[in-house]
């Protein structure tokens, strides 16, 4: 308490909290300065000076525990003249929280209803009037209500009953018209994907026949000179046929010797169409392997990213890709081609040897040339010359790096010792990966040039449909991303055995032969593809055969019989291979286990 002729600082209170006053009366001459009303927090700490004896006192530091819940008001009485309110007792002990199970248990919501009164009032005072003495009341607008006749339950349950097969009958019309109205619609669209199906494949085989007929009027690929051939063959086996059965004697002696004329004819003509396609697949082969050797590092992060990197190796062989593609160009301005034979000239005398100062020397008589205006015809020699000489700077691993690990013949002599084997039929020491290898065979024969102008000269079979087969299996079997093996090791000749002596080069639920169309896929897409887990079907066939997932229920016995027949003949015919006989006895030993699951009865408790 603080007098009131006593002024604040004279006080002296020891404790730094803020003071707080319903009506604080300050003057200038007591307390000079503001005064300022601010609200009251108390302290976590506070200190109570408690009277132990008549003369002691006890300083008892007390904590203050703020609440940390609203307490539930418990009820209490108000003084009416002072106006105080006094609230009953209740406990300040923390009540005991329940773990949170993420759900609501229980709801202290009441369901009293809310109600209000409120008076209302019609707008329009109304009344009513009957006639009676002195009061007339027109009845002209008045309605006669007659009673209608009496329905009893039974009645009216029977009209609800028809009312209800009305209702009915209606409702199953409409659907039986919604029902219609589908079924038309899936056959319209049923009818226009035929269609279209059958314009697509009439497309496509009009498509085939025009490559076909562009690659035998302009053939660039060994497949194209093999379609050529075998077209060369079945020309002389009909001209042949028709000559036995039309001749005979001296006739028919003279008809051959046209025939043989004629065919050597048409050879001398496939041989120019092969030596141009040579020269030409020569050059971009020679584009490709150059274009090979400047692509930069790459690699794939853990992301999916392909991440790209220049080496010093990878500029340098670009710079000399990119200088050979300019010597290579015809037609170019003569102030152009002089510029790309100084920066020609200006590389190639960073290292000086004999293949450099040919080089050089060839650069320099071109320039001499063409400041004589000598014409670009007689220059074509001396250009093939410089490109014949520089591609051979490039493939040189002292003076272009990266071309060491894309050249087919190592640096290191060594190395061809590893992996050279001899051919019989060319007497020469060739790479192994120059020797086709089927899978049946346990020696190494002729070489693939030996092997192709034997097919040229005597069979003249076109390989080109069951390479298509055999790669389209190949891409096929490396979706699944399941290691299959088996694949890699058949060659397109194991192929053509397997199609036309088991599979009849025919599909084997439609029977058709167009071998363009049939592809092999798995017979148990569970396995990886063997040629005893085969089967020749169309490409629509196909797709529908490896969404089944059941061929016991999708296909007959005697069709499931069939198939297990040509699988056993593929199995006597891949055993006698080394190669392909761990396979077989891997299968046949899975096979037997599974036999042998389902035939033992397994005993309760265990695993099999």
């Amino acid at each position: 308490m603080v007098e009131d002729n006593e002024t604040l600082r004279r006080t002296r209170a020891n404790f730094d909290e803020t003071i707080q006053s319903e009506k604080l009366f300050l003057d200038q001459e007591h307390f000079p300065g503001k005064a300022v009303q601010q609200d009251y927090h108390m302290p976590d700490l506070i200190t109570v000076r408690v009277q132990t004896d008549s003369d002691s006192f006890q300083d008892v530091i007390v904590k203050i525990e703020r609440p940390t819940y609203q307490k539930p008001f418990l009820g209490g009485f108000k003084n009416v003249v002072t106006g105080v309110e006094f609230h009953n007792a209740g406990s300040q002990t923390i009540p005991k929280k329940r773990p949170d199970k993420g759900i609501q248990l229980f709801c202290r919501e009441t369901q009293t209803v809310f109600e209000k009164n409120k008076p209302q009032q019609t707008r329009n005072t109304t009344s009513t009037q009957m006639t009676k003495i002195g009061v007339y009341v027109s009845n002209v607008n008045d309605r006669l209500i007659i009673p209608g006749k009496y329905l009893t339950a039974e009645e009216y349950h029977k009209r609800r009953l028809e009312a209800v097969i009305v209702l009915q009958k209606y409702f199953r019309r409409w659907l039986a018209i919604n029902v219609v109205q589908n079924l038309r619609e899936e056959k319209r669209l049923r009818l226009a994907w035929e269609a279209q199906e059958e314009l697509r494949r009439k497309k496509e085989k009009e498509e085939k026949l025009r490559r076909e007929h562009e690659r035998r009027l302009h053939p660039k690929t060994k497949d194209d000179f093999e379609l050529l051939y075998h077209a060369l063959e079945l020309w002389r086996q009909e001209e042949t046929e028709r000559i036995n059965r039309t001749f005979t004697g001296a006739e028919r002696k003279a008809a051959f010797c046209g025939l043989l004329e004629r065919e050597v004819q048409l050879i001398a003509s496939i041989g120019k169409h092969k030596l141009n396609a040579d020269e030409e697949n020569q050059q971009k082969a020679i584009l490709r392997f150059l274009d090979k050797c400047a692509q930069p590092k790459r690699w794939r992060a853990y992301d999916g990213r392909v991440t790209e990197m220049d080496t010093q190796y990878t500029l340098r062989a670009r710079e000399l890709f990119e200088i050979y593609r300019s010597i290579s160009m015809n037609d170019i301005p003569k102030e152009e081609r002089i510029d790309v034979l100084l920066t020609l000239r200006h590389t190639v005398k960073e290292h000086e040897c004999k293949l450099t100062q040919e080089i050089v020397e060839l650069i320099d008589r071109e320039v001499d040339l063409m400041s004589r205006e000598v014409k670009e015809c007689n220059l074509e020699g001396l250009r093939k010359r410089i490109c014949t000489l520089f591609l051979q700077y490039i493939k040189t691993p002292k003076f272009n790096p990266e071309v060491a690990r894309i050249l087919k013949v190592p640096p290191d002599p060594l190395k061809l010792y590893k992996n050279v084997n001899f051919c019989h039929g060319c007497e020469s020491f060739l790479p192994s990966n120059e020797f086709p290898v089927p899978a049946n065979s346990c020696t190494i024969g002729r070489c693939r040039l030996c092997c192709k102008l034997d097919n040229e000269a005597r069979r003249r079979e076109a390989f080109l449909k069951y390479k298509l087969i055999l790669e389209n299996l190949r891409k096929s079997e490396a979706d699944y991303q399941d290691d299959a093996k088996i694949v890699f090791l058949v060659q397109h000749q194991d192929l053509q055995y397997m199609i036309e002596n088991i599979w009849g080069c025919q599909s084997a639920l439609s029977a058709c032969s167009d071998l363009y169309d049939l592809v092999m896929v798995r017979w148990d897409k569970q396995h990886e593809w063997s040629p005893w887990n085969t089967i020749l079907l169309t490409k629509d066939e196909a797709d529908a055969h490896l969404k089944l997932c059941s061929l016991e229920k999708a296909y007959e016995e005697a069709f499931i019989h069939r198939i297990n027949h040509k699988h056993i003949r593929a199995k006597y015919y891949y055993a006698q291979i080394p190669a392909m006989a761990s396979f077989l006895h891997r299968s046949d030993n899975q096979a037997n286990a599974n036999e042998f699951l389902i035939a033992t009865p397994i005993p309760t408790g265990t695993k099999p």
